[in-house]
């Protein structure tokens, strides 16, 4: 069995280039939605938020409404 050093496994490695461009386009793609990422949730987020409660606010009044107006479960 053919022994390998540690520092021919590190200079394999290092030269090694095969990954660059999949760094690369990873940072590319993170330096483009960050920015949208940031304006989604300063400027989004309210708006989501309102509308998602007004959803879950529908939900509970069908539910009353379905239960004819017994929320308790017991009757």
């Amino acid at each position: 069995m053919k022994k390998v050093s540690l520092l021919s496994i590190l200079r394999r490695v290092h030269e090694d280039e095969k990954g660059a461009m999949s760094l690369e386009a990873i940072l590319i793609i993170g330096a483009i939605a960050l920015p949208i990422l940031i304006f989604l949730i300063t400027k989004g987020w309210p708006r989501i938020k309102e509308y998602f409660y007004q959803g879950l606010n529908d939900l509970e009044e069908g539910a009353d409404a379905a239960a004819g107006g017994n929320t308790t479960g017991v009757e």
